[in-house]
């Protein structure tokens, strides 16, 4: 299509009741949809002439736990015949199971194992849903807002045992000191050598 506007247009005209709202901003079109019209507006956007948006993206998710539909999921489409960016969004409930786009676009397929390993959504038909960033036997979801900072494990390795431990992570009171000084004036400890040093550099002098 030769503008935005113009795409905007064809793509409501033709998928109606599909598209719940659109608009545009940013050099981009933003379409919202609901979870199950998903497959039939990207299959759409990829097949129809006058849009061929034949490039997936990328595909993740945004949390807001304090929402019903916890998450939003987000598509990134680009058309490169038109060069034209279009961005689709729907949300979701927390347990909710999404449909996968392997068949229509082959490379979601990681793309959707990262959304299930970072934000714990699965997609209804993947053919290898599991995990892909994190380790084996990991235990949550990273990326989720109530996923604390520090983490559930700690890795390191045992030399008694001599291979890689997984330990509940242990917070050192040392660590959570701060002297809260400018590195430019050094820290207290520092400061405090220097001066025993020069103070023993006097004695030996004397």
């Amino acid at each position: 299509m030769d503008t935005l506007k113009n795409l905007e247009k064809k793509i409501n005209s033709e998928l109606t009741t599909k598209i719940n709202s659109s608009r545009t901003e940013y050099n981009q079109l933003f379409l919202n949809i609901d979870s199950e019209d998903l497959l039939d507006v990207v299959l759409f956007l990829k097949t129809n002439k006058d849009t061929k948006f034949r490039q997936l993206i990328d595909i993740t998710a945004t949390d807001y736990p304090e929402k019903v539909k916890r998450f939003k999921m987000t598509y990134l489409l680009l058309s490169h015949e038109f060069n034209q960016r279009i961005i689709i969004n729907y949300l979701i409930h927390e347990n909710e199971i999404v449909p996968t786009l392997t068949k229509i676009f082959p490379s979601s397929n990681w793309m959707e194992r990262e959304v299930f390993d970072m934000y714990g959504v699965k997609f209804k038909d993947h053919p290898d849903l599991r995990r892909i960033l994190t380790d084996y036997g990991f235990e949550g979801h990273p990326l989720r807002k109530d996923f604390p900072l520090t983490g559930h494990n700690e890795v390191r390795y045992s030399e008694n045992e001599k291979k890689v431990v997984y330990e509940n992570v242990k917070l050192e009171q040392n660590y959570r000191n701060f002297d809260y000084e400018s590195p430019w004036e050094g820290t207290k400890y520092i400061k405090e050598q220097t001066t025993n040093n020069e103070k023993r550099k006097e004695k030996t002098k004397s």
